[in-house]
């Protein structure tokens, strides 16, 4: 079967800002593959290199080496196939909820009409109905990731990039965000590539959990399968032998690592 996903051989080399004859490599040598309908999260420390991978993987930056593949063709410039969700709040706040959701409709071309009537569908998917005219300063910030999925979903891609997107929620809205995004994930079945670096939302929400080394010159250091069933309670999951099993054995691989990212990040 084709990987809906491919990133082969992945070396990025950055020019440094403070002495242009210095370089530095955030990731060398990294393959990551993404099959049809599979949720893969990747973990490690900070600053290892996570998000440069989905950069990549979004067409958002050119690797130094290496090629990426999406359903086995060569990838040139943006991603269109991908939908990307970002850690940071990506709402225009002059626009409703309803209106931030049909953006990306709009931008194609679908008359509002049609826009509007896919819109409230999917804000009642998410569980907003009623909300569509609130402002993004009207709403939680578990509202505002539920806008934020319904922004992504509605555009239907078929593989969905996504950095960090609960990480700034607390714990109680983190796993109903979770949870959403499984129920979601479940109907639709895309392929999905997660950036985190909370080992055990990347166990309760994947297939596959891909283990990155401390940077520079990151690279994946273990790869593990979960056969956790589904569907899947984030919170109910945690406390289960398997789970508990599972995240002793890769927090075995990562622990090194973490101390290794945590001493960079303290120069």
């Amino acid at each position: 079967m084709i990987p809906a996903l491919a990133l082969e051989n992945i070396s990025c080399t950055f020019i440094s800002r403070d002495d242009r004859s210095q370089r530095y490599t955030a990731v060398k040598d990294t393959t990551l593959v993404a099959e049809e309908g599979e949720f893969v999260c990747v973990v490690g420390p900070t600053g290892c290199g996570k998000s440069t991978l989905l950069n990549v993987a979004a067409g958002l930056l050119l690797p130094s080496r290496g090629s990426v593949r999406v359903f086995g063709e060569p990838l040139a410039g943006i991603n269109n196939r991908a939908g990307y969700l970002f850690q940071a709040e990506a709402l225009m706040p002059w626009r409703s909820a309803l209106d931030n959701i049909i953006v990306g409709l709009e931008f194609r071309g679908v008359e509002r009409a049609e826009a509007a009537e896919r819109g409230n569908d999917w804000l009642k998917r998410v569980g907003l109905t009623g909300f569509g005219g609130r402002y993004p300063h009207q709403l939680s910030g578990g509202m505002r990731k539920r806008v934020s999925l319904a922004q992504t979903f509605i555009l239907n891609p078929q593989i969905l990039l996504m950095d960090e997107p609960f990480s700034a929620l607390d714990v109680q809205t983190r796993q109903l965000m979770e949870n959403e995004l499984l129920d979601l994930w479940s109907a639709e079945r895309k392929s999905v590539v997660f950036i985190t670096h909370d080992l055990e939302e990347a166990i309760a929400l994947s297939d596959r959990v891909v283990v990155l080394s401390a940077g520079p010159e990151t690279h994946p250091i273990g790869e593990y399968k979960i056969d956790l069933e589904r569907p899947r309670d984030v919170s109910e999951i945690r406390l289960t032998p398997h789970f508990i099993e599972l995240h002793a054995q890769i927090w075995h691989t990562m622990k090194e690592e973490v101390l290794k990212g945590y001493v960079q990040q303290q120069r």
